[in-house]
């Protein structure tokens, strides 16, 4: 006999808070606690991804694996066989269901499992307009605005392939890549692209290339396949850690009429593999043309320049002004003697006016100054106050007299008979 089976149950403790190390609760109390527990929670619809489908011919229980499609979860459910084969959609594995289950708790083992009474498979019309409706949630978050995308590198030097194990999509990318440029390096994460594992492998792939910094570009690449395998491709894990991704990111996923929201998200939508090869990396042929082609054109237009510049030089050397330069001197040497001519001549013309008409002034100017009335033999007589005599008795007899004729002066003296004389006749 053990020791828990020797303690009473009433010495046990009611409450798991009140549980201690010296008073436990043994293992078959815990579990059909935890039993009792799920045992109140009602029944639930749960929607999953089928993995291990297990019927057992004979057997009139199914049993499944419920998978989340975004998370590593996963539970398991059993079912009688006549609910699954009832289901209107056949339910195979790798198929998005909703089941209608009750939760049980097996004591003896420690699980959980999910009984239950209903499947329904979920159709692709239904899966397309979930995608329709997440799509319209991350545009309104602006996840596809053209503002958010990234120019790809001219040139990678290494690129990032995430693409399925041997998959025909990654022969597509680095056979046409290294055939247009052989030096072109990829580091290559091959991943499940379909089915439950897609979602977590390939975003687990994109994010540990984005965080190397030697890789320049990460291309996403999937052949094509029906809605529902590229249904990772349009998941909300996978798309949002893609708008995550600092590198440039190509999308290429199935043939050119397939849209997963992936495309939407990514840097640049390639419609194939192939298109996302020829988009990375330039072709080594082409790019050598086009240097060559560059490289002739630049020559012809120079050729052509040089000509042309060559052609105007001879042009102006054929002028009479550079073939004999000094004619443009000689044709102004001409105006300036001409010029200077004129101005001679009217200079000379302008001082013959102004000499005539000099000499006219300085005769009527002789001809009435009173040195010319001297000349003819006047003389004027003053006072010794300077005051000019005009008649006789103005003066004395004795009175100094200063007579001014024509070339100088004479001093004189009133006589007395000159002035009686002089007054007398002047009576």
């Amino acid at each position: 006999m053990t020791t828990d089976d020797a303690r009473p149950a009433g010495d046990l403790p009611a409450r798991a808070l009140d549980t201690t190390a010296e008073r436990p609760w043994p293992v078959r109390l815990l579990s059909s606690k935890i039993a009792e527990y799920v045992a109140r929670m009602a029944p639930v619809w749960v929607e999953g991804q089928v993995v291990q489908l297990n019927r057992r011919p004979g057997s009139g229980i199914a049993f499944l694996t419920l998978r989340d499609t975004d998370a590593d979860m996963s539970l398991p459910v059993s079912m009688p066989a006549g609910v699954l084969a009832a289901a209107t959609t056949s339910v195979q594995e790798g198929a998005h269901v909703v089941v209608h289950a009750k939760p049980v708790f097996w004591t003896k083992r420690g699980t959980l499992q999910l009984n239950a009474d209903a499947v329904r498979a979920i159709g692709v019309g239904e899966l397309l307009a979930r995608i329709e409706h997440l799509k319209r949630v991350l545009a309104a978050e602006g996840l596809f605005d053209a503002d958010r995308k990234v120019a790809l590198p001219f040139l990678p030097r290494v690129v990032g392939l995430v693409c399925g194990r041997e998959s025909k999509a990654e022969h597509d990318v680095v056979v046409n890549a290294q055939a247009r440029w052989p030096q072109v390096e990829f580091v290559i994460r091959e991943v499940a692209v379909q089915g439950v594992g897609a979602v977590a492998q390939v975003s687990a792939a994109i994010a540990e290339l984005d965080a190397r910094p030697d890789v320049e570009v990460i291309v996403v690449a999937r052949g094509g396949g029906a809605v529902e395998d590229l249904l990772p491709f349009s998941n909300e894990t996978l798309v949002r850690g893609a708008a995550a991704c600092r590198t440039p990111l190509v999308s290429a996923i199935g043939h050119e009429t397939d849209t997963p929201l992936l495309d939407l998200v990514a840097d640049y939508r390639a419609s194939t593999p192939t298109d996302a090869a020829k988009r990375i990396v330039p072709d080594v042929g082409e790019e050598r043309a086009r240097l060559t082609q560059a490289r002739s054109r630049m020559r012809a237009a120079l050729t052509h320049r040089v000509v042309r510049e060559q052609a105007g030089l001879e042009a102006l050397r054929s002028r009479p002004v550079l073939a004999r330069p000094e004619t443009l001197v000689d044709v102004r040497e001409h105006d300036v003697h001409r010029a200077r001519d004129t101005a001679r001549r009217a200079l000379d013309l302008l001082l013959s006016r102004a000499a005539g008409q000099t000499e006219r002034l300085a005769a009527q100017v002789r001809a009435l100054s009173p040195a010319a009335t001297l000349e003819r033999g006047y003389a004027v007589v003053q006072r010794g106050d300077g005051a000019v005599v005009r008649d006789p008795a103005e003066v004395r007899d004795g009175d100094p007299l200063r007579v001014r004729v024509a070339l100088g002066e004479l001093h004189a003296t009133v006589a007395p008979t000159t002035a009686r004389r002089t007054s007398a006749a002047a009576g």
